[in-house]
């Protein structure tokens, strides 16, 4: 069963029905409501619909569970999929599967689904994230609905008791918490690097020689600044490693635990390792736009006037020429060998790889 009509309760009866589940679909508004489902789901009210389900998912928002009361004597034994979530994190003391368990306790409630948009309901699990965060006081509850995800395709991922709800209700609220220390971490070292970088490429040639170079702020100072923080961040991927090796050498004993700091910077090294590709890439794009400058054609230009003006036929320095064919190549393959890392830090990739070949490519 299936109470509410909006989008996820019809993405929800389409995806059941395409597992062939026998779905009846609860609405205050049946007939108006029934060409929006398919044909194979039955559109009842709301009591009818109860009647007929033993599994029913409550696809409504938390503010009309009260709806649902008058329902209580019909719902007793019944098991309620709770799929909602709110708008802000940790918006009410209780969850809202906590609370539509207080609403019914003669109902068994287990949460789970929230996790999974409408869209991924509708595509089939193909598209989108695969797994179902599932929690209930009852376990036989759990595994019916584990039961039911499979067959639709899911992954089910059993998170424990009710007491887990308001943490699975946070997690699609949730803007990459894991990303926040990382990117401020990239942040910082771009600004000083940059400060640091306009010092003596701008401001510096103004002050002692009046040379106007503010037109190399957008293009050579930040490109500079890239490879700075990739190679910074880079380092900091693999510091903590040994760091870490080291306190278990002065300890003696790997089972003691690290430090917080030490700890928490262990966990964001991936992610501090694709923003160190990310600089990367964007130092590689934007090398290969500095000959395409309106002041690099200017640069050139002039340079070109002085030569014919002091009849140099050749410019030619062999060892620069050297020093920079050598200084692109190595530059290529770097970024190559850094791809080749950030690639593997993917968890499809990842996951396809034994510890021996993720340690060797390391």
């Amino acid at each position: 069963g299936v109470l509410g009509s909006g989008d996820f309760a019809r993405s929800l009866a389409v995806r059941l029905v395409c597992s062939g589940f026998k779905v009846v679909v609860g609405s205050r508004n049946p007939k108006r409501k029934a060409s929006l489902f398919p044909a194979a789901a039955e559109v009842t009210f709301q009591a009818e619909a109860v009647k007929k389900a033993d599994v029913i998912f409550v696809a409504i928002f938390r503010e009309h569970y009260s709806t649902l009361c008058d329902l209580a004597d019909v719902l007793a034994g019944k098991i309620l999929v709770d799929v909602s979530n709110n708008t802000e994190i940790n918006h009410h003391k209780e969850s809202n599967a906590e609370y539509l368990a207080s609403l019914f306790p003669a109902c068994t409630v287990v949460k789970g689904f929230n996790v999974v948009s409408a869209w991924t309901l509708q595509s089939g699990a193909r598209d989108g994230n695969k797994q179902v965060l599932i929690c209930s006081n009852n376990q036989e509850a759990k595994r019916i609905v584990a039961e039911i995800a499979q067959v639709m395709g899911f992954t089910p991922v059993d998170m424990g008791c009710m007491s887990s709800a308001s943490e699975i209700e946070n997690i699609p609220l949730r803007l990459l918490p894991a990303w926040k220390i990382p990117v401020f971490l990239a942040l910082g070292l771009f600004l000083c690097f940059f400060t640091y970088n306009l010092i003596r490429q701008v401001i510096h040639p103004y002050i002692r020689e009046q040379k106007n170079k503010l037109y190399k702020i957008p293009i050579e100072v930040v490109n500079t600044t890239l490879p700075c923080v990739s190679y910074v961040m880079l380092s900091l991927v693999y510091l903590p490693g040994v760091l870490a090796a080291c306190s278990q050498l002065y300890y003696g004993t790997k089972y003691r635990r690290f430090p917080d700091w030490l700890d928490q910077w262990l966990q964001h090294r991936k992610q501090i390792g694709l923003l160190s590709f990310f600089c990367a890439a964007l130092h590689a794009v934007y090398s290969l736009c500095l000959p395409m400058r309106r002041s690099h054609r200017y640069l050139l230009i002039e340079t070109a006037v002085k030569q014919a003006v002091e009849k140099k036929m050749t410019i030619w320095v062999e060892e620069e020429v050297w020093r920079m064919e050598i200084y692109i190549s190595v530059g290529i393959i770097a970024l190559g060998l850094l791809s080749l890392l950030a690639i593997t830090s993917l968890p499809s990739i990842a996951n396809s790889l034994n510890w021996r070949e993720f340690s060797f490519i390391q």
